[in-house]
């Protein structure tokens, strides 16, 4: 938003009137089909707001906005809507649709690709119906349970055409996760692919047993007929919808867009708001970071529910790519689909990268090109970064948080490290870099005196970071908000240092977060499970690699006297508490390390960890014996 008006140019306003300004103001049109009527004018009142908005800039009344704003009279500048429009992602697919029409905008299974001008319309239908069959309204969630299918990837554009928020859930989650998700954001509709329905049903009737005051509508997503599928299906909400529908532009660029979670845990969810501005400036960025060039070829190995696929759900549309979108994937479908499609981009956590690298000769197959690779999550292994380049990937290191939108920095590449041996352009690369260029900037602070630690490689901070993709907040969680956003920066929890380059490096997680399969696992949540369990008088959770996942969660558990457990027993205990993602997949029995006051030494856990090694997915049958003895490894 630009400033409001300062009170001399208010003054100016109404000594010299609107009479002429007035008339000024242009409608902006949307690119014509059947569906579409013109634009409604710039700052015009909000349709359909919702009881329960998001937001107080959904209903409060903006009477100086609904006419030209004089920015200085003596200057003569103003804004109107021939020189101002909120930011938005949906700019992108009413371009692509422009520019693009004729050429592939998703590409699934051997179906027909859908062409951008396609594509467009079907977003539309789908919003249209939103709004006329289900109320939805500006303000109103709309949930999404699904993997990367095309209906996962439209409805990136079409909830936000009603002025609604999208909100992406894990498929990893379970129904009782769901159920807290679902309740949490108020979800007003909740669309649930085909082979989800069952965890989807689950979490319904968990509300409906909770006592909820509402329950959202259930709508089918699939390809074909499902036995016993909802009332309601998505292609069902295509063919059936209205002949007429006007895109909600948003009112103001930082209404909010998406509602993402960090985690769901049954106390305190954390969902994370994103704004129009955030979200078109992050997409802007993370192309431009990624050399994501004009009509792509995008694989879909990054979930879309994760930071709405690192921002490249409106990224492809901003530069009238082609979206080829797996249900499933293998090392093998990865290689069959880049050869297949002549695939030019795809991103991926690390465990992305270990799998297309350790991949079996006869699953591999010569690149066609050059494929750009986005990685994050956690620092890629040398031997990962040489395997990848050996395969003929180019590989792009980008680091962020569910709150900066996805990447917020990248590990910008400088040409002279072309000429340094292999293992120091391994350690370089594995850096996470700096700001890109939509945020305004990034630091490593001392979180008590809010100082810069000295850029040394040595001295250890806080990472925090500042500017205008920062989320908007967490939703119904005003104190947690205050409380990441103190002093001004983003405080983001990680640990990390500034090389005299000025790139930053992450060195420890404050808060002993695992990332597991790009997947943030609490190990406090963790812990109070293993806790609940009847012979546990003592546990502790710490991140083991692994060499398939990254990481997994490691348990160090002190039983009661007299207590008598396996380590088998306590992983199926936690399976059936929590997302097996969550579980540990290692239980070591022993008494816990502590400091003079009573406090678990973690850091002494984390060693052990370290020093049991790598776990791999081919353990031999006589290595997991050997575990078993102290600890439980599945």
């Amino acid at each position: 938003m630009l400033p409001r008006l300062t009170q001399q140019h208010r003054h100016s306003i109404s000594r010299i009137g609107s009479i002429q300004l007035q008339h000024q103001l242009i409608q902006l049109r949307h690119y014509s089909t059947p569906l579409c009527r013109p634009r409604m004018p710039l700052n015009s009142p909000p349709v359909g707001v919702a009881s329960h908005s998001f937001f107080s800039s959904l209903v409060a009344g903006r009477e100086e906005e609904k006419v030209p704003q004089l920015l200085d009279a003596h200057a003569g500048t103003v804004r109107c809507a021939a020189n101002y429009a909120p930011l938005t992602p949906i700019s992108f697919i009413e371009r692509a649709a422009a520019v693009y029409g004729d050429r592939p905008a998703v590409v699934y299974g051997e179906a027909r690709p859908t062409t951008w001008r396609e594509a467009r319309e079907r977003c539309v239908r789908v919003v249209a119906s939103l709004a006329a069959r289900f109320g939805v309204a500006r303000g109103d969630v709309v949930a999404v349970l699904s993997p990367n299918v095309p209906a996962m990837y439209e409805l990136h554009f079409a909830v936000p055409m009603a002025g609604a928020v999208l909100c992406t859930l894990n498929t990893r989650h379970d129904a009782a996760m769901v159920s807290t998700l679902l309740n949490h954001s108020g979800a007003k509709v909740f669309l649930v692919e085909a082979s989800l329905l069952d965890v989807g049903r689950a979490a319904l009737k968990r509300l409906t047993d909770s006592g909820a005051a509402s329950l959202p509508v259930l709508v089918t997503i699939s390809d074909e007929t499902v036995p016993g599928r909802t009332d309601y299906d998505y292609e069902g909400l295509i063919k059936d919808a209205p002949s007429h529908f006007d895109i909600r532009w948003p009112a103001n660029e930082l209404d909010p867009i998406a509602l993402n979670y960090t985690s769901g845990t049954t106390s305190r969810p954390k969902g994370v708001v994103y704004n129009h501005r955030g979200a078109y400036l992050n997409t802007v960025a993370t192309v431009l970071a990624c050399d994501v060039t004009p009509m792509p070829t995008y694989l879909w190995t990054v979930p879309m529910f994760h930071g709405n696929g690192w921002h490249m759900a409106w990224g492809v549309a901003m530069q009238g790519g082609t979206s080829v979108c797996l249900r499933h994937f293998t090392a093998k479908v990865i290689f069959d689909s880049i050869v297949r499609h002549a695939v030019t981009h795809m991103g991926g956590a690390p465990t992305v990268l270990n799998m297309v690298v350790n991949a079996p000769a006869e699953d591999r197959r010569p690149l066609p090109g050059t494929v750009r690779v986005m990685t994050g999550g956690a620092p890629p292994l040398q031997h990962v970064l040489f395997g990848m380049e050996e395969l003929g990937f180019t590989l792009y290191h980008i680091y962020g948080l569910t709150e900066t939108y996805g990447a917020a920095t990248v590990c910008t590449w400088r040409p002279e490290w072309d000429a340094l041996p292999p293992e120091e352009r391994a350690w370089l690369k594995a850096r996470q870099g700096l700001h890109h260029v939509a945020m305004q900037d990034v630091d490593v602070k001392d979180p008590d005196t809010m100082e810069s630690v000295p850029r040394d490689g040595k001295t250890v901070g806080e990472v925090m970071f500042r500017g205008n993709t920062v989320m908007s907040g967490y939703y119904k969680d005003a104190e947690a908000t205050k409380e990441s956003m103190t002093g001004g920066w983003l405080h983001t929890g990680d640990l990390g240092v500034r090389h005299p380059d000025g790139y930053v490096q992450i060195k420890d997680r404050a808060k002993d977060i695992i990332i597991s399969g790009g997947e943030n696992v609490s190990s406090i949540e963790v812990e109070a499970v293993i806790l609940s369990y009847r012979a546990v008088l003592e546990a502790a959770v710490v991140a083991r690699p692994d060499d398939h996942w990254g990481e997994t969660p490691c348990a160090f558990v002190k039983l009661k006297d007299g207590a008598s457990a396996t380590a088998v027993e306590i992983i199926s205990f936690c399976r059936e508490k929590l997302p097996h993602y969550m579980a540990p997949k290692t239980v070591v029995f022993m008494d816990l390390p502590k400091t003079s006051t009573g406090k678990t030494q973690k850091f002494a856990l984390r060693e052990k960890a370290l020093a049991m090694g790598s776990l791999t997915k081919t353990d031999s049958s006589k290595h997991r014996d050997k575990d078993r003895l102290q600890c439980g490894v599945i």
